[in-house]
């Protein structure tokens, strides 16, 4: 995985930023589940290659020290759990959060480049993300589904009169026969 600078990391700067009520615009789990991918998705060399890959011409992996025979296989494996590691993640997330993910977490654009390129309005892009974040972070375990909820924003509420209790009659006004 190549060493990011936390200056350029659109998620680093979220995690820096506060928002009006001083409080980090991505929260810790957060940035870390799009670190976490980040990392998978580099280590499984998921990045567009520009260049030719010249490692085959080379025989085993390039240098002349002995490897055990099996050493080629054994990165290969890793490569490819890391790539399934990100494919799982963005299929838990599903195909209206990926986008915004690959794009800011892993090929680290700015959210506005982001918005741009996913046809988002402008604005949303943050919003986006941070739902895309959240439900990243539930997938690796970094939240729990009952993380950030207040009781009042999962309460269910009764639009019946105060005192209202619901009636169960066995006369059934359409003639059938339940039993």
């Amino acid at each position: 995985m190549p060493d990011v600078n936390l200056a350029e990391s659109p998620l680093a700067w979220l995690a820096r930023r506060k928002d009006k009520d001083g409080k980090a615009l991505i929260s810790d789990e957060e940035f870390q589940a799009g670190e976490r991918l980040r990392a998978d998705f580099w280590f499984a060399h998921m990045t567009p290659s520009v260049t030719a890959n010249w490692s085959r011409l080379l025989g085993s992996g390039g240098t002349r020290h002995s490897r055990s025979p099996d050493h080629g296989a054994d990165i290969q494996d890793h490569v490819y759990a890391a790539k399934e590691r990100v494919r799982r993640a963005l299929r838990v997330v599903g195909p209206d959060l990926a986008g915004v993910l690959i794009d800011v977490c892993c090929h680290l654009k700015g959210i506005e480049a982001s918005e741009q390129n996913l046809r988002l309005p402008k604005r949303a892009g943050r919003i986006v993300l941070q739902i895309a974040l959240r439900q990243l972070a539930r997938h690796y375990g970094l939240l729990r589904d009952d993380d950030h909820h207040d009781e009042r924003s999962v309460r269910v509420n009764h639009w019946g009169a105060e005192n209202y209790r619901p009636r169960i009659d066995e006369d059934h006004s359409d003639g059938a026969s339940h039993q």
